[in-house]
């Protein structure tokens, strides 16, 4: 159960990270944030795994967790913003 409240926790931070260095309004949140931070872990994770980074079942690191989230509110804002969006 403490795992669950660290990775909790942890997205949070990343997603806060994420949210602060993309320039821009990104309206969400402290939840919405978090899970932002936590699928921002887990897209470097599995991005990092693949190009041999990390070992499988090695989480990514701080930066590379900051980096998938800003990936994942670039995605996020593209869709939502439209064709005329940005």
């Amino acid at each position: 159960m403490s795992h669950y409240l660290w990775m909790a926790i942890v997205g949070l931070i990343v997603g806060a990270i994420a949210r602060f260095v993309t320039p821009g309004e990104q309206k969400m949140g402290w939840i919405m944030t978090s899970l932002l931070g936590i699928a921002g872990s887990l897209l470097a994770g599995f991005v990092g795994q693949a190009v041999g980074w990390y070992r499988p079942g090695q989480p990514a690191g701080w930066i590379a967790s900051v980096v998938g989230a800003v990936v994942l509110l670039f995605v996020v804002g593209k869709f939502k913003g439209g064709s005329g969006g940005g």
